[in-house]
């Protein structure tokens, strides 16, 4: 679920932070950028695990802050596909089941990769398993609102959600170096397109509600 990604960015220290220890500065700059936020193709940025190289530093004209290039590991949250998570559920829609992990809700659960057979109450705006106990008996197992969900991811996707202009209509991939070591290309998870989203699947034993299976 959680990938240590190293990463390589250019670190900019304004002069009013100076006081500080250049480690404590580059953490924070660190931190303030990439935190909460989503690189795209790698994940969402969760918090700096440490510093590994800091190279020279350079003050460029018009400019007192100083310049640093700094190489660095990122706790990054992304799942693989075919990994069981556990969730809570957000909200139900026809469309399927929405999930939050609590720090990330772009997850959901097709209505076609539920439990088999599933039904939308229309009245209480959830799904339900139509459990089959024998020929003759069934039970209605509800989705219910705040409950715990066992899951499993099958798809991620990722969307370049930063600026264009109207004439660019294939966005360019994010640059990178030659040791494949991602470069800054950051957006905010709270934009308004979901910048990384994550498909899951219940339609197998053991998965859904654990209320199910407790």
């Amino acid at each position: 679920m959680f990938v240590l990604v190293k990463m390589k960015d250019t670190v900019r220290i304004p002069p009013n932070l100076f006081h500080l220890d250049t480690m404590d500065a580059i953490r924070e700059s660190l931190n303030k950028k990439f935190a909460n936020k989503v690189v795209y193709k790698v994940g969402l940025c969760i918090a700096l695990w440490d510093v590994e190289k800091i190279e020279e530093s350079f003050i460029f004209p018009g400019d007192g802050a100083t310049h640093t290039i700094v190489h660095f590991r990122y706790v990054v949250f992304r799942p693989f596909v075919d990994e069981i998570l556990i969730g809570r559920i957000k909200s139900c829609s026809k469309d399927g089941v929405h999930v939050t992990m609590g720090f990330f809700d772009d997850i959901t659960i097709p209505s076609d990769s539920l439990q088999h057979p599933s039904k939308f109450n229309e009245q209480e705006q959830l799904w339900e398993w139509e459990y089959e106990v024998s020929e003759q008996e069934g039970v209605h197992l509800p989705m219910e609102i705040n409950g715990d969900i066992r899951f499993r991811v099958v798809d991620e996707m990722f969307v370049d959600t930063t600026p264009s202009s109207p004439e660019e209509t294939n966005p360019m991939p994010p640059p990178s170096t030659s040791s494949g070591v991602p470069a800054v290309h950051i957006t905010d998870q709270g934009a308004k397109k979901s910048p990384y989203s994550l498909t899951g699947s219940i339609s197998e034993m053991g998965l859904g509600m654990l209320a199910w299976w407790n």
